[in-house]
């Protein structure tokens, strides 16, 4: 399968237009997964039709109005897997709120409830046929990055569209979808604690 992958340094190029889609995927890499320690490096967007755009942002700034402007478009899904780490570090470092927001790990955990395995890996081997090599995942892409790094920062986005569609047909299909889209407006507030330091489950005794 050939993807169309683009790198972009600091922002979204104005010339590349989003604002007419109805969903895009996105994913984020950091230099590790402590918020309050480490830096968010990449965001990388797919409208689900093969393609990657990679955008490797200023962290002396992080001014990325383009970016910016397409997160906090309401009328675009944005579909995450995992989101509660991609949004935090975002809320942190681009100072937005992402606005309309779908999750595929939070999907698949309600959904999938017959397995114990609910990573991106799992997902598209199980739905798409296609084993993802997660060799580039500790790789550090804050510098310049190679061609498996691009491919890699490709790889956790271009398969989300359809992931989250087979996905949505299982919730809807099992009468759970109504209890997703509650659970999913409850990211919002999972994302604040997780910046004001409780990581803990809270409604746990």
């Amino acid at each position: 399968m050939q993807i169309d992958i683009k790198l972009h340094k600091n922002d979204l190029p104005d010339e590349i237009k989003l604002d007419d889609k109805k969903s895009l995927a996105i994913d984020c890499e950091f230099s590790g997964l402590n918020v309050n320690r480490d830096k968010l490096y990449l965001v990388q967007i797919s409208t689900g039709n093969n393609d990657a755009h990679i955008v490797q942002l200023n962290r002396d700034n992080y001014n990325a109005p383009n970016l910016k402007k397409i997160l906090e478009n309401k009328k675009i899904e944005k579909i995450f897997h995992y989101a509660r780490a991609d949004i935090t570090f975002i809320k942190k470092y681009l100072n937005i709120k992402v606005e309309n927001i779908s999750c595929t790990k939070i999907m698949s955990k309600l959904a999938r409830s017959y397995s114990e395995k609910h990573g991106l890996k799992d997902l598209v081997k199980e739905f798409l046929g296609i084993e993802l090599s997660k060799q580039q995942q500790s790789s550090d892409f804050g510098g310049n990055l190679n061609e498996k790094q691009l491919k890699y920062c490709a790889s956790d986005v271009i398969y989300l569209h359809k992931i989250h569609s087979t996905l949505k047909e299982i919730l809807i299909r099992e009468n759970r979808y109504e209890l997703y889209s509650e659970t999913i407006k409850f990211i919002y507030t999972r994302v604040e604690l997780d910046l004001a330091l409780f990581a803990e489950d809270i409604w746990s005794h």
